[in-house]
C-alpha cells in the first residue's frame, strides 16, 4: 500500500478521517488538541492516507511541550495512535514515521499508550516491535492503564438486569427515595466546579485551578461533545457526572458528590442515566475511564473499580504507556533528574505555603 502522510488543518477534516478508522478516541479528537493547547501543549495532526483509495489508515494527534524546569521537549500521542493494529506492516509504519518526527524534532522522547487489550495477538505483535525499536515501559502513566467497558448495544431492561442485583435496587432505590437528575449546561460550571473540589478535600486527591476544568469542561460542552448530569434531592444538588462523547464511545470523566444524601444512592441513578442518555446519542460503549493496575483488594482504586464493576461493565487491562527515547542519554538523565526536580519543586511549594500561613 502506498501510504501519504497528510497533516489536515481543520477540525472537520480531522475528526472526519479519524471517525472513519478503528476505535477513534476522544483523546485524538481536534477539539482535545486545541484544548491542551491552552495548556501549554503544540498539537501536530499526522494522517497516513492509501493514495490510490485517498482512505485513511492510522491517525495521531502529537503534542508537544517544552518543560519549564529544563531545556528540552517531550512528545505525546494520548490513546493513541489510531491504526488497525491487526495489521503488523501498518503498526510498523506509522511507529517507525513517529520515531523519525521524534528524533527530526529533538524530542526527549515520544510516549504513547494505545488502547490495545493484553494477552492478544494484536498486543503480542505491538509489544514486539516496541521492543524491536528500543521503546522502554513508560514509568509514567498520564492516562489510567486498565478501564471497565459496558456495552451498550443491548436494550435498556436488558442492561438494568446485567447490573449486580444490589446495583439495580439502588438505582429503584434513588428514584422512590427522591433522587431527579437533570441534563446541565456551561450555567453550570460553578456549581460543577464547587462538588468536584469538595470531593477532593473530603477524599485527599489534588485537582487544578478551577479555570482549567472551566476549558476541560466547558468547551467540550459548548461543542457538543460533554454532558453534565446533576442528581438533586429536593432541588439540592448532590452529584454529578461529566460524560464525553466522541464517535460511538461515551466516557464517565469526571464526577463528584456532596456528603448530603449519599444514603440515597444518587450517584448509582446518575450511572444509569449516563448510559441512558448515551444510547440516545448513538454510543455503543461506556467507558468507566478507570481501573486498577492490579486486581487487588489493597489497590486504592479497588473500591472505585468495585463501584463500577457492579453495573455491569468488562474488566479490560492494555499494554499501558511506551517511551521511545529519542535521546537515549538525555532519556536517561531524565530518569534520574525527574525525581529529585519534583521533590525540590513540592518542597518549595511547601516552604511557600508554610511561611505564607505563619
Amino acid at each position: 500500500m502506498d501510504l501519504e502522510i497528510r497533516e489536515p488543518t481543520t477540525a472537520a477534516a480531522w475528526d472526519a478521517a479519524l471517525l472513519k478508522l478503528p476505535d477513534p478516541h476522544l483523546l485524538q479528537s481536534w477539539e482535545w488538541g486545541a484544548f491542551k493547547s491552552r495548556h501549554g501543549w503544540e498539537p501536530s495532526r499526522y494522517l497516513w492516507v492509501d493514495a490510490a483509495s485517498n482512505q485513511p489508515q492510522a491517525a495521531a494527534s502529537l503534542l508537544t511541550r517544552r518543560l519549564d524546569y529544563l531545556p528540552v521537549q517531550v512528545m505525546y500521542v494520548p490513546r493513541g495512535p489510531v491504526v488497525n493494529y491487526g495489521d503488523d506492516a501498518l503498526v510498523d509504519r506509522v511507529l517507525r514515521d513517529l520515531e523519525t518526527v521524534a528524533r527530526r524534532r529533538r524530542a526527549l522522547f515520544l510516549k504513547i499508550d494505545p488502547e490495545v487489550k493484553l494477552e492478544t495477538p494484536e498486543s503480542e505483535t505491538l509489544l514486539a516491535i516496541l521492543d524491536r525499536d528500543g521503546w522502554r515501559r513508560s514509568e509514567e502513566e498520564i492516562q489510567f492503564r486498565n478501564t471497565v467497558l459496558l456495552d451498550l448495544t443491548p436494550s435498556l431492561d436488558d442492561l438494568l438486569m446485567g447490573m449486580k442485583s444490589k446495583w439495580r435496587y439502588n438505582v429503584r432505590l434513588a428514584k422512590r427515595k427522591g433522587v431527579t437528575v437533570r441534563h446541565g449546561s456551561r450555567d453550570d460550571l460553578p456549581l460543577l466546579y464547587d462538588m468536584y473540589e469538595e470531593t477532593a478535600n473530603r477524599a485527599e486527591f489534588v485537582i487544578r485551578p478551577e479555570a482549567y476544568y472551566r476549558d476541560a469542561w466547558g468547551s467540550f460542552i459548548e461543542d457538543g461533545l460533554a454532558q453534565p448530569l446533576i442528581a438533586e434531592v429536593d432541588d439540592q444538588p448532590v452529584a454529578m457526572v461529566i460524560i464525553y462523547r466522541f464517535g460511538e464511545r461515551a466516557i464517565y470523566m469526571y464526577g463528584a458528590s456532596r456528603s448530603a444524601h449519599r444514603d440515597k444512592m444518587p450517584n448509582n441513578l446518575l450511572q444509569w442515566t449516563a448510559m441512558e442518555w448515551a444510547k440516545e446519542e448513538g454510543c455503543t460503549i461506556y467507558d468507566m475511564w478507570g481501573a486498577p493496575d492490579e486486581l487487588d483488594e489493597s489497590d486504592p482504586m479497588w473500591g472505585v473499580y468495585r463501584f463500577k464493576k457492579g453495573f455491569g461493565g468488562e474488566f479490560i487491562e492494555h499494554v499501558g504507556a511506551w517511551d521511545y527515547p529519542a535521546s537515549r542519554a538525555g532519556y536517561g538523565l531524565y530518569k534520574v533528574a525527574m525525581p529529585r526536580i519534583l521533590s525540590a519543586m513540592r518542597w518549595l511549594h511547601w516552604r511557600r505555603t508554610g511561611e505564607a500561613n505563619e
